[in-house]
């Protein structure tokens, strides 16, 4: 096997190019936009798209309101404790978690872990159950760009009790509707105001008053968030702005806040402080702003959310997601257009991007390299192994370099081919391949208890020093490769793990092939013929053609 994963990695290197050069078939249609819109097919999906017209998929796609959920995945989600709970809650029993560790005895400690723990397998387990199995699956990609968008880092103080609402509550309502209200939910949830520090900016005048009083907390402006806001979710790097636009605009902003105290008793999530705000007149962007309060913040997210700059910015990157890593510049030029023309209406952006000629062109497809989100998802999918147990999968995600919601740069996850096609991340996947193609990921076992999560947590957990002063926890999923098997996350025995997998069976591959109707390429296909049929599905998985989309 170790000779099949050598050839497999040099194949991958060597064929990451568009699979097609005529025009697509309505199969092969079919095959890209599921690929596209969402995390590649499940069994039967390729048929059933083919059947309904691919136009018609994507209209449904666009208004996912309008695609009813399965009934396991609704009952799951609602079952979800961690999903479903407030952001006030959230971070009350986050604190009370962290009170007094060091003073209690080892068992205390490690239920506290293992109720963080719980917590944060939850957390992932919505996100990537949504994304196996909703049909909805435009919605999931979108809430996957708009999270690496407006990124935030779990690992950062109280941001891991936070990200579960952050997600629910100010990136998924808004991933098909209006830029403007995207914008101003991420800017308004605590999640953001803490991870960019927003929640300490204030005016220098009131830094310097409390400084006098030697009272703790904030000590005057802080530029974070105003430049992350221009630089990266709006205009862009090269959009025209100076420096004293972001001291500017971090001025406009000071006093956008929030209290623990007041989130935890009412579950307040924003809160203008026109005590720590900067009275003062601001030019900003070429503009006088006279002081208004939190209408100036408010102005600036109106202007920046439909700037030409944002425009042309934001369409991009969105056609560096669905199209390819160079997007053709007249696309862009098209969809900034509807942008400017829309005011920023998301859904009409991307009608415009999917009626193109270039997202359907034959050079489109196999264009893309997938993330390790992608792959893993989409390898999930094509398998059809239902889900009960996440952590397998978070494990892998750590091992490949992208654990969920654990990049700690504000610019979020890439999903271009350079920053993920290298020798050492394709043997990795290869192992994955492997794994889930021979049945040896358990992924049809239960979830861990309470009482094995308490079993693992000692050594899985922070240190009781580090959790009770708030220090940052690893990603979710993080794996330390010297102490755990491949594929088994730092929270789940090993030997549970296996006793499940052992009664998983194997991938037909014959199956396999036919849910990717059209995507495996003739080279590969007569690579499988000359290997034996146990290893067959492991290769399709592992195939440069199923690693691109």
């Amino acid at each position: 096997m170790k000779t099949t994963k050598s050839f497999i990695v040099a194949l991958v290197l060597l064929a990451c190019s568009p699979l097609h050069a005529a025009a697509l078939t309505p199969d092969q249609q079919a095959l890209h936009v599921l690929n596209r819109l969402g995390y590649g097919p499940r069994p039967g999906d390729v048929e059933r798209v083919t059947q309904m017209g691919v136009q018609r998929y994507i209209d449904a796609q666009l208004h996912p309101e309008s695609i009813p959920l399965p009934q396991d995945l609704t009952a799951r989600l609602a079952a979800n404790e961690t999903a479903n709970r407030s952001a006030g809650d959230a971070l009350g029993e986050y604190n009370e978690l962290r009170k007094e560790v060091r003073d209690e005895e080892e068992g205390a400690k490690q239920r506290r872990r293992a109720a963080l723990a719980k917590a944060t397998r939850e957390t992932a387990e919505a996100r990537l159950l949504s994304a196996i199995d909703s049909p909805r699956q435009l919605e999931e990609v979108m809430v996957d760009f708009w999270f690496n968008h407006f990124n935030v880092f779990v690992g950062k103080g109280i941001d891991r009790a936070l990200i579960a609402s952050y997600e629910r509550d100010a990136i998924r309502p808004y991933a098909l509707g209006s830029f403007r209200d995207l914008l101003g939910a991420t800017a308004k949830h605590p999640a953001m105001l803490f991870y960019l520090d927003n929640v300490v900016s204030t005016s220098n005048e009131f830094g310097a008053e409390q400084a006098k009083k030697g009272a703790k907390g904030p000590r005057g402006l802080n530029e974070n968030y105003a430049r992350e806001l221009m630089e990266l979710h709006t205009l862009g790097v090269d959009g025209g702005y100076t420096q004293k636009d972001v001291t500017e605009l971090a001025r406009m902003l000071t006093g956008w806040t929030f209290q623990p105290q007041r989130l935890v008793r009412f579950n307040e999530t924003f809160r203008f402080d026109s005590k720590r705000h900067d009275q003062g007149v601001k030019t900003w962007l070429g503009r006088t702003v006279e002081p208004g309060g939190q209408r100036e913040g408010e102005m600036a997210l109106d202007v920046l959310a439909v700037h030409p700059a944002t425009a042309r910015h934001v369409s991009y990157q969105l056609a560096q997601y669905f199209v390819s890593d160079a997007p053709p510049s007249a696309l862009v030029e098209r969809m900034a257009k509807t942008w400017i023309e829309t005011r920023g209406d998301i859904r009409s952006v991307l009608r415009t991007l999917f009626a193109s000629d270039e997202f359907m062109a034959p050079q489109a497809v196999g264009a893309k390299f997938k993330t390790p989100y992608q792959f893993v998802v989409s390898a999930v999918r094509a398998s059809g192994v239902p889900v009960k147990n996440v952590q397998p999968l978070l494990g892998t995600m750590s091992q490949l370099g992208m654990p969920l919601y654990g990049c700690q740069t504000p610019d979020g996850y890439k999903n271009t081919q350079d920053a993920w096609l290298n020798p050492d991340a394709l043997t990795r996947r290869i192992t994955f391949a492997t794994a889930l193609g021979s049945g040896r990921i358990a992924l049809s076992a239960p979830p861990p208890d309470l009482q094995q999560m308490q079993a693992m947590s000692a050594s899985a957990a922070l240190p009781a020093r580090a959790v009770a002063q708030g220090e940052q926890a690893p990603p979710m999923g993080t794996v330390a490769p010297a102490q755990n098997p491949p594929m088994v996350t730092n929270t789940v025995s090993a030997q549970a793990m296996a006793a499940a997998a052992a009664s998983q069976p194997p991938l037909d591959a014959s199956r396999l092939l036919s849910t990717l109707d059209g995507g495996i390429s003739q080279r590969t296909l007569d690579t499988l013929s000359h290997n034996p049929p146990e290893l067959r599905a492991a290769m399709v998985l592992g195939s440069p053609d199923f690693m691109q989309h």
